[in-house]
């Protein structure tokens, strides 16, 4: 049996400033945007090519702290690709780094061990993770 992580709930403070965020600087697609009652919406969105969603709102997310979420990850098969459209879309990014040693040869010296980050607009952080082929 499969089991798949489909959905990450994003705490946010502004649900209208973290949809701009993602969609229009992070590239993610907006799957809805769902307005039910004066105190409840629901904005799922999605990164380009994931089988898993976050869903940012009001009224029906958990209660979190804004800005509590660390280490959520994405997987580029080009990071220095990635980290460019980031910076050229106005992401705040931190440099290239590689964290460790691939413990086999790949194609790529950044396979496994390259790194970017960022955070959003509450300070929820993200890392991208260079992972051109899996073995």
């Amino acid at each position: 049996m499969n089991w798949t992580l489909e959905v990450v709930i994003v705490p946010v403070s502004d649900v209208d400033r973290a949809k701009t965020f993602y969609a229009d600087q992070i590239g993610f697609a907006v799957d809805h945007d769902t307005v039910i009652s004066e105190d409840v919406r629901l904005v799922q969105l999605t990164p380009p090519g994931s089988g898993c969603s976050i869903v940012i709102g009001t009224g029906v997310v958990p209660e979190m702290p804004p800005g509590s979420l660390r280490g959520l990850q994405l997987v580029v098969p080009d990071l220095k690709r990635a980290h460019a459209e980031l910076v050229e879309r106005g992401v705040e990014v931190s440099d290239i780094q590689v964290l460790g040693q691939n413990p086999r040869p790949t194609p790529d010296p950044l396979d496994n061990v390259g790194f970017v980050f960022f955070a959003d607009p509450d300070g929820n952080t993200w890392g991208v993770q260079q992972i051109s082929s899996r073995a």
